[in-house]
């Protein structure tokens, strides 16, 4: 039971600057203090952020919308943003990446947690997270971004991808965006379609917004099937295309962009999956060199450099696995790599990569 209440825990936070400057000054351990604050209150931390769930939300069958508040440390994000959720579970430090579907005026955020069958993170957050308890939050990341001047904007979701869209969306209409919308959501059943019943009051409200749903399973549903062609049948007046959901998924969009849209069109996508790996092109073995942990072993090219380490017992910084967030950010230092989505090759010594979306293309050399 905490021994002082969340509000007083959010808000006397800067009281604890002399504290901050004695752990800078190595006259505190940081880890010790945090110990201390809580026992107070589990959100009273020095400096990382933690957030108090405050409501939960069924949206879909197998999708929960939580409203967290999060502590004096939160530095603030922007809707259709990523953050990493941390959790205990068995004893292990566990985390994943999700969407921001809000964010509110007062502090609010808002997100989706769709159950992963087999997961270790979903299946704790639906069915054993309650009301009142804490999680610890990672900065907020991701560069999805809505054009307010656009003439017309053409959201494609599928699965979760519906999520970090719902959070443009709002923000956009409620800005006052008036130009035409669309938004496909692609889904395996109708009761995986999320936040069904706020999108339809929005359409309702917002007679630029169109809204409509692609249940795959199901024969008669209108459009059918996975993403084609013909399911975009008026797009001239599009400017802009923002699609998230499955590495597959956000490809077949691309290929769509680039035969059909045209480079008037602008098109960003986010894959909230690993990107399909040519095993044709990934063939052979590389020598791998670990600078830093002073480690030189044979690889394979068709694994990412992040699987590669770890499989040799390091622990590289990393978050979302998916090339989003640039917590796993190393220097090459020799090399050449291939980035895992698109093909290209880097080999310009001492430039940044992406450990989990970078593979070895040739014998590398790199800062870890």
């Amino acid at each position: 039971m905490p021994l002082i209440p969340f509000a007083w825990a959010r808000t006397r936070l800067p009281w604890l600057r002399p504290v901050r400057a004695l752990v800078a000054r190595r006259w505190l351990r940081e880890s010790e203090v945090d110990a201390v604050l809580a026992v107070l209150h589990p959100a009273l931390h020095l400096n990382r952020v933690f957030a108090r769930v405050e409501e939960r939300c069924w949206v879909a069958d197998d999708m929960l919308a939580l409203t967290l508040r999060p502590n004096g440390n939160w530095r603030g994000a922007q809707p259709g943003q990523h953050l990493q959720v941390y959790v205990e579970h068995r004893g292990v430090r566990l985390s994943r990446s999700y969407s921001l579907t809000a964010v509110h005026a007062d502090g609010r955020l808002e997100i989706a947690v769709k159950r992963q069958p087999g997961g270790r993170v979903s299946p704790h957050l639906l069915d054993w997270l309650a009301v009142g308890q804490v999680l610890e939050l990672g900065p907020a990341f991701g560069e999805l971004q809505w054009d307010s001047r656009s003439t017309g904007v053409l959201l494609l979701a599928a699965g979760s991808g519906i999520t970090p869209l719902l959070g443009l969306l709002r923000e956009a209409l409620a800005q006052g965006f008036r130009a035409p919308v669309t938004l496909l959501h692609y889904v395996r059943e109708h009761g995986q379609r999320a936040f069904v019943d706020e999108l339809q009051a929005l359409q309702a409200q917002y007679r630029n917004l169109t809204v409509r749903w692609a249940v795959t399973g199901d024969p008669a549903s209108e459009p059918s099937g996975r993403f084609q062609d013909a399911h975009l049948d008026d797009t001239e007046a599009v400017q802009q295309v923002l699609a998230c959901g499955p590495a597959g998924f956000v490809e077949r969009v691309r290929d769509w962009h680039r035969r059909i849209a045209g480079p008037q069109v602008v098109f960003q996508g986010e894959a909230f999956t690993p990107p399909s790996r040519d095993a044709a092109q990934a063939s052979g073995t590389v020598q791998l060199g670990f600078a830093r942990s002073q480690l030189s072993v044979a690889g394979d090219r068709q694994r990412s450099l992040l699987e590669l380490a770890e499989a040799q017992g390091l622990r590289p910084a990393h978050g979302c696995r998916q090339g989003i967030c640039a917590s796993c950010t190393c220097l090459l230092l020799a090399g050449e790599v291939r980035d895992l989505r698109t093909g290209e090759l880097f080999s310009e010594p001492d430039q940044p990569i992406r450990l989990c979306i970078s593979a070895p293309h040739r014998d590398v050399l790199i800062d870890l």
